[in-house]
């Protein structure tokens, strides 16, 4: 496919059908992921895969929460049909130790050097090249994210190293009719002329 068509055609899909996903689209769509961009290629990323039925399951069950605010039924009913799932993970710790290595010039482990937190940029890069590998594949993906009151819960569940934090999640399918409607189809997307400014603001 060609790149502006992935860049256009790339929409969260929120509903997949039982098709599964080739093994093969995943390992591309986690190779691809590691070709993002890492802050003095300190890579401090990690992604954990779950494709089976009951690891989904586990996943869900940690993630969810039993009451919300909003209804969010129609969402979860969708998402839950993806048969893959990817948490992508990064490791603040990896950084810091990267940028007091001698070859960058920093001798502690100072946070406060970091005007952005840069692990958790390069991981939604990584997850942006998942979602579009994923369109290039021919398959829908939708990023969302953790409830904070969950993320102990999934961590537990899933094991995650205290080292790593959950960025987000990618799910990944065969997209299929329905689902969740999202902020798209109420809301305008803002002209180039009124976020691009030239020469300054």
């Amino acid at each position: 496919m060609e790149f502006q068509d992935v860049v256009r055609k790339r929409r969260m899909h929120r509903k997949f059908t039982a098709e599964p996903v080739p093994a093969e689209a995943v390992d591309r769509i986690t190779r691809n992921a590691v070709r993002a961009p890492s802050a003095g290629f300190s890579q401090g990323w990690a992604f954990v895969v779950l494709e089976t039925a009951e690891d989904r399951d586990r996943f869900w069950a940690a993630s969810t929460p039993d009451t919300s605010e909003r209804d969010m039924s129609a969402w979860l009913a969708g998402m839950r049909t993806a048969p893959v799932i990817v948490l992508s993970l990064a490791s603040k710790a990896a950084y810091l130790r990267r940028y007091a290595e001698k070859d960058k010039g920093w001798e502690d482990l100072d946070e406060s050097r970091w005007p952005v937190p840069f692990w958790h940029i390069d991981v939604g890069m990584a997850s942006l090249l998942m979602l579009q590998t994923a369109v290039d594949e021919g398959l829908g993906a939708c990023f969302f994210g953790v409830p904070p009151e969950h993320v102990g819960a999934v961590r537990d569940e899933l094991g995650i190293p205290d080292e790593f934090e959950i960025t987000g999640v990618v799910a990944v399918g065969h997209p299929a009719d329905g689902g969740a409607k999202g902020s798209p189809t109420r809301r305008r997307r803002k002209p180039q002329s009124e976020v691009v400014h030239r020469g300054g603001w």
